[in-house]
C-alpha cells in the first residue's frame, strides 16, 4: 500500500478520494523543517500546500519519496532543482484557484473605487464620513493586467464584462488570449491604464516588476493590485508612491514577508488589504483538495 503524508490540510473531499483509492494517508500538520526531516522517509507521495516548504536536506532525507503534489499554485516552498536531480516528480493544480484569485482582485477594485474599507473602518469608530467618500465606477476605465495566464486572463474577461476596456502585457504571450484585449508594452499599459493587476510570479533573481520607475508612470489617479506573490512589487516603493501621490492607492492580498509587520504600510487608508486569501474560497479550496488527490491517484496508478 502506498503510504501518503498529508503535511498540510488539504479539504475533505481530496482526503476521501485518496481513501478511496486505496492509500494510507498520514495527517501530519505543524512540522517543524527538523521533524519533517525525520518523517519524510516513511512516504512515497507527499501533498504540501504553502506552509511546509522542502528544502534540500528534507528530500536527500526523503528516500522513499516518488511525487510531491502542491495543492495550489506556486512552488517557491519547494527546491525544484534538488527535486530533480533526485528524481522527484513536482506537480501542481495551478487551475484550481484561479477563479477565486480573479475575483478577490476585482473585488479590490470595487473596495478601492468606492473607497469600501474607509466607509467600514469610520463606521466602527461611528463616524459618519458620506460626504469625504467620493467614488468612481468601474466601468469606462482601462484595466491594465499584467501577467496573462489563467488568472491574468479571468480578470480581463470579468473586467471587460463590467464595462472596463482591458489591455495586457506578458513578456511571454504575444497574442492575446482574451477577445478584446490588446497586448501593449509594460510603458505604454502602465501610463495608460486606471488599474494595474499583478498576475504573475515572482523572480528573486529578477527582483521587483514594478518599482520605483514603474511606479512613477502611473496616473496619479491609477490604483495598483498585488493578488500574485509578495516581492512583486516593491514595497518601500509603494510607500513612495503613497506618500507622494504618484498613485491614488493600491490593494495588496501578498506580502514580501508573511504577515507582514510594517506598520507604516499597513497605515494608509487608500489601501485595501487582506491576508493572502486569493485561495481561499470554498469551491477553490474542493477543487484543489480534489485535484491534488487526481494527480496522486493517476501517478501511482501509471506506475503499477
Amino acid at each position: 500500500m502506498v503510504k501518503l503524508l498529508i503535511s498540510d490540510p488539504i479539504a475533505e473531499e481530496g482526503i476521501e478520494k485518496l481513501e478511496g483509492a486505496g492509500f494510507e494517508l498520514d495527517h501530519k500538520y505543524d512540522l517543524s523543517a527538523e521533524e519533517l526531516e525525520g518523517e519524510i522517509g516513511k512516504y512515497e507521495g507527499i501533498v504540501v500546500r504553502s506552509a511546509t516548504k522542502l528544502r534540500a536536506p528534507i528530500l536527500e532525507a526523503a528516500d522513499k519519496l516518488q511525487i510531491i503534489v502542491r495543492a495550489g499554485v506556486g512552488l517557491d516552498n519547494i527546491d525544484l532543482d534538488r527535486a530533480d536531480e533526485l528524481g522527484i516528480e513536482v506537480q501542481n493544480t495551478p487551475a484550481a484557484s484561479s477563479n477565486s484569485v480573479a475575483e478577490l482582485a476585482l473585488g479590490h477594485m470595487f473596495s478601492l473605487a468606492r473607497q469600501i474599507p474607509r466607509g467600514t473602518a469610520s463606521l466602527k469608530e461611528q463616524k459618519w464620513i458620506k460626504s469625504d467618500l467620493h467614488g468612481t465606477e468601474l466601468s469606462g476605465k482601462t484595466l491594465g493586467v499584467i501577467g496573462a495566464g489563467r488568472i491574468g486572463s479571468l480578470v480581463a474577461e470579468k473586467g471587460t464584462a463590467l464595462g472596463m476596456e482591458a489591455v495586457a502585457y506578458d513578456k511571454f504571450v504575444d497574442e492575446s488570449p482574451v477577445e478584446g484585449v490588446d497586448m501593449v508594452d509594460l510603458s505604454h499599459l502602465l501610463e495608460n491604464s486606471d488599474y494595474v493587476t499583478l498576475h504573475i510570479p515572482f523572480v528573486e533573481s529578477e527582483g521587483a516588476t514594478i518599482a520605483e520607475p514603474e511606479l512613477k508612470k502611473m496616473k496619479d489617479s491609477a490604483y495598483l493590485i498585488n493578488c500574485a506573490r509578495g516581492g512583486v512589487v516593491d514595497e518601500e516603493a509603494l510607500k513612495r508612491a503613497l506618500n507622494n501621490d504618484w498613485i491614488a492607492g493600491a490593494a495588496l492580498d501578498v506580502f514580501k514577508e508573511e504577515p507582514p509587520e510594517d506598520e507604516e504600510l499597513l497605515s494608509f487608508e487608500n489601501l485595501s488589504l487582506t491576508p493572502h486569501v486569493g485561495a481561499s474560497t470554498a469551491e477553490a479550496q474542493r477543487r484543489v483538495g480534489t485535484g491534488a488527490a487526481d494527480k496522486l491517484i493517476y501517478f501511482f496508478d501509471k506506475e503499477e
